[in-house]
């Protein structure tokens, strides 16, 4: 790490010192070859300082600033949520929200939308370097209070760019190609401290290594964190040589720890930075598909080249014509000296300054920042109260998709404090967010925003009551909290364990090898449900009349198995098995010491018979395409032919099974036209999509500030202009997305 602090090249003191040397260039030691400085820079107080001060060419990290804030204008529109911001705040409705701190609360519709106008703008004066510092803080300002405000949508790469907003607010990011450069020709072109880069290398490095070091995970290793990326179309020339189980264990979850345990390291030094540049580019490249991570894939390449010598962005514009150069950014060798920098006696000018209290602090923030971003990931043992199955606030752990879950069974049942009265509230009534099942400090804020909400419906000093069953990493579903304690009087810290939290049995994980030699049995219909309970609470569950043929198998411990509607009780030993009826409700009583471990084995039927008459369907129509089928169809069947004739007409079919069939058949055919349309095509259906968002938001974004500043138009006038911003795309694309969305699954059939 010592070397990450001070890490700097030969040519960044050789190429662009403030006076060429008077001496003979002395021959560099090793460690100065490899590193760019000298043991003795590290001696001691005063040596340290000079080193993390020194004048360094400010190129690279103009351009890094620049595509920064470019990146951070469009992840606004993006990422940041600017395009449907009416539906993210849901102004005057009843909302629960998950702020950081619960004094947080979201500005009226309109002040939210000047709130995302200043951070736009902040982003686009730190890309164009113009009133550098002020861009700097009215985007951070504003970018960290929107992160506070919802903690359902903390991620690690969103925790990044307030970091690096925040590191660029007290660095010179101004001195090559910007605006303030043209406006102050006494900084254009001027010195940068060390400590600039050594603070953006480092975060960079942390970023990979620490994600490295959390993938060391048994979970991750083993190959359990991420399986299911492997059947992605990006992994079939993996496909060629391995088998899925091979590609998920060897390319996936191997690939992904040695890549970000080693990616800092390979961009640091010379000799290893192209072959880094390689793989870290194709790996954010596969990222930016498999995953909806806006602008982090891009952000993470715009990082790469702060590993490069500084003056790289002279060298690679010095080759574009002349006649481009006067837009380009500057080619010429020569900087200015900064009062930021100290500089040595060899280096004497006649601004630049020996060290000054404001270079001690430039070092004393580096040291410190770096210690902190090293402390931050492990801080969990402080912030227990965020401890839950995953450890602790994701969005600044760099345990980026060590852990995926499921969940099988989400229940809220509430109780009127007054009459008793007991009931069921739907899952997420009252918010759009699905995250807070999964951490305390969330379904405190949640129980507690009901019990407010609930009294409108004549519900008295509500009691609430969570029953969450989740899968981690392919375990068993199993609860997460305790469904007996009533959250809204449950104690909760952020500095003191949750005592609701129910353990994760990780003593059970050896069989999920089990699971799937279990599942390789099964035929393609039959589905299989894993589940694990605690001593002494049930599982109530109901069976939908189209799973039929359902039974539960006992794995381990001991179960007594309720059929509530016939009032009888069953009790099942290891290895034994029970059918339980269709439409019905039943209970699973874990009686053993132990936890106990079962499986549900069913099969849709309903889905099973639909599939059987597709088939038989889709025969038919190839037997009467080719000719082979000699009986008339009867009328119902008609469609069957008439779909050919005409593919743009509406399905119009009286038997609802070929109406399904025939709009599942034009599905699948959009679906495979667009999985075979060309790079053209594909680039100009994504360029519409996000002209349409995009414009969205800029369209909404006037709406408020013209109510802002002249107060709200009559109703109608606010009615055709949101609709008008809310134009999609032309009819024919429209009319297929909408073809799209009419089958989503067989979920509803």
């Amino acid at each position: 790490t010592s070397a990450l602090v001070s890490s700097d090249r030969e040519e960044q003191t050789a190429k662009h010192e403030a006076a060429p040397k008077k001496d003979k260039p002395q021959t560099k030691s090793r460690m100065e070859q490899i590193f760019g400085f000298k043991k003795e820079d590290l001696t001691s107080w005063h040596s340290l300082v000079s080193l993390l001060n020194r004048p360094t060419d400010p190129a690279s990290l103009g351009i890094f600033r620049c595509l920064f804030g470019l990146l951070m204008a469009i992840d606004i529109t993006q990422e940041r949520g600017l395009t449907h911001l009416d539906y993210k705040y849901l102004d005057g409705a009843p909302v629960c929200r998950f702020p950081l701190f619960n004094f947080l609360q979201p500005l009226p519709m309109d002040w939210m939308y000047l709130v995302y106008v200043v951070m736009f703008l902040g982003a686009f004066g730190i890309m164009l370097g113009c009133f550098y510092r002020l861009s700097c803080l009215m985007f951070i300002s504003t970018y960290w209070y929107i992160f506070f405000l919802d903690k359902t949508t903390w991620n690690n790469h969103s925790y990044l760019y307030g970091l690096i907003g925040f590191q660029l607010t007290l660095m010179d990011g101004n001195r090559y190609w910007s605006v303030d450069g043209l406006r102050r020709p006494s900084i254009r072109n001027a010195h940068v401290p060390l400590w600039n880069y050594t603070v953006l290398r480092a975060q960079i490095f942390i970023v990979y290594f620490i994600a490295g070091i959390k993938k060391l995970d048994a979970d991750w290793v083993e190959g359990y964190s991420m399986s299911y990326l492997a059947h992605h179309w990006l992994f079939d020339p993996f496909k060629l040589i391995f088998p899925v189980e091979l590609v998920s264990l060897l390319v996936i979850h191997g690939g992904g720890l040695v890549l970000d345990l080693t990616a800092g390291y390979l961009l640091f030094f010379d000799a290893t930075r192209p072959y880094a540049f390689l793989f870290v580019t194709y790996f954010h490249c596969m990222n930016s598909q498999l995953f909806s991570i806006g602008m982090f894939p891009y952000t993470m390449l715009a990082t790469s080249a702060l590993f490069c010598y500084p003056d790289w962005p002279r060298r690679f514009f010095a080759r574009f014509p002349a006649f481009l150069r006067v837009v380009l950014p500057s080619t010429s060798p020569t900087t200015q000296p900064s009062t930021s920098c100290v500089y040595s006696e060899t280096q004497a000018t006649s601004t630049g300054r020996q060290e000054t209290p404001s270079h001690k602090l430039g070092a004393i923030f580096t040291i410190l920042y770096l210690i902190e971003q090293f402390f931050m990931p492990y801080s969990h043992f402080v912030t227990q109260g965020y401890n839950n199955l995953t450890n602790g606030l994701y969005g600044y752990s760099w345990d980026m998709m060590v852990h995926s879950r499921s969940h099988q069974h989400v229940k809220i049942t509430y109780k009127d404090g007054k009459t008793g009265e007991i009931g069921y509230l739907n899952p997420g009534v009252f918010t759009q967010s699905r995250r807070w099942k999964d951490h305390g400090d969330m379904l405190k804020q949640y129980a507690t925003c009901l019990s407010q909400l609930l009294p409108r419906y004549n519900i008295s000093d509500p009691e609430i009551y969570f029953d969450i069953w989740v899968s981690i990493n392919e375990r068993f579903q199993q609860r997460i909290f305790d469904p007996r304690v009533d959250i809204v009087k449950a104690d909760w810290s952020p500095f003191r364990p949750i005592t609701w939290l129910m353990p994760l049995l990780v003593d059970l994980s050896p069989w999920r090898t089990k699971f799937q030699e279990i599942e390789g049995s099964l035929d393609n219909q039959t589905e299989i449900v894993f589940i694990a309970d605690f001593p002494g609470l049930h599982l109530e569950n109901f069976v939908s009349e189209d799973l039929g043929n359902t039974s539960i198998h006992l794995l381990q411990g001991k179960v007594n198995v309720e059929i509530v509607d016939q009032n009888k009780n069953y009790t099942l030993q290891a290895g034994e098995q029970i059918k339980v009826p269709a439409g019905a409700y039943h209970k699973v009583f874990t009686v053993s010491e132990e936890p106990s471990c079962y499986m549900y084995i069913y099969v849709n039927t309903t889905e099973a018979a639909l599939q059987e008459n597709f088939t038989k369907l889709f025969e038919l129509q190839e037997r009467v395409r080719n000719g082979t089928e000699t009986e008339p169809l009867p009328p119902e069947l008609q469609p069957l032919i008439a779909v050919d004739d005409d593919e743009g007409s509406e399905v119009n079919a009286t038997d609802p099974i070929v109406r399904l069939f025939l709009k599942r058949q034009r599905r699948m055919k959009e679906v495979k036209k667009r999985r075979e349309a060309g790079v053209l095509e594909r680039l100009e259906r994504f360029a519409v999509k996000k002209y349409y968002s995009i414009r969205r938001g800029f369209l909404m974004t006037a709406i408020a500030l013209r109510n802002l500043a002249v107060g709200l138009p009559p109703l109608e006038q606010l009615t055709r202009e949101v609709a008008f911003a809310n134009m999609k795309e032309p009819p024919a694309e429209a009319n297929q997305d909408e073809r799209l969305k009419d089958e989503v699954g067989h979920g509803e059939l």
